[in-house]
């Protein structure tokens, strides 16, 4: 049974490592990734170091990362008066910059959000703005997921050396 318990333990952990990767990435889904992967481990020693309380409360902060991600990214672009066409297109924009590695995933959602605002208003200053007010609340946004991460590895980690 150690063989499927040190497998259990090596896919959790492999998922939590492709969760903190994710929660900077747009594409993939992050906190999630990490909550599956800490319950897979929990899971790998039949919920014995990790039980129920501490993934109740590492579940609460996955579904808090949910509230984090679109407040941050709603508040950076609304506080600017930003237009539902720069959001859409500030999204667009950070799927497509992942092909375009670290530059365009730090580009794409300005860019998008500028040519959405554009083409909605036809204000190159105000897009500017827009472009750049959404760009602050992805930055934002991933600064609250990553610190809900970290604090979920570590309420794990207590639970499970503890």
């Amino acid at each position: 049974m150690a063989g499927a318990e040190n497998l259990l333990l090596l896919v959790g952990a492999v998922l939590v490592v492709v969760g903190i990767v994710g929660t900077v990435m747009p594409a993939i889904p992050g906190v999630p990734l990490v909550f599956v992967g800490l319950l897979v481990a929990a899971w790998a020693e039949g919920f014995q170091k990790v039980g129920w309380f501490t993934l109740s409360i590492l579940a609460l902060l996955t579904l808090l990362s949910f509230v984090v991600d679109f407040f941050a990214a709603s508040l950076g672009a609304r506080r600017v008066g930003a237009s539902w066409a720069a959001l859409f297109c500030a999204a667009v924009g950070a799927i497509v910059g992942l092909f375009f590695g670290l530059p365009g995933f730090i580009l794409g959602p300005f860019v998008g959000a500028v040519a959405g605002e554009y083409a909605a208003r036809r204000n190159l200053r105000q897009a500017g703005k827009v472009g750049l007010g959404t760009w602050i609340g992805m930055l934002l946004g991933i600064a609250g997921k990553l610190t809900l991460v970290f604090a979920m590895v570590g309420i794990f980690l207590t639970a499970y050396v503890l």
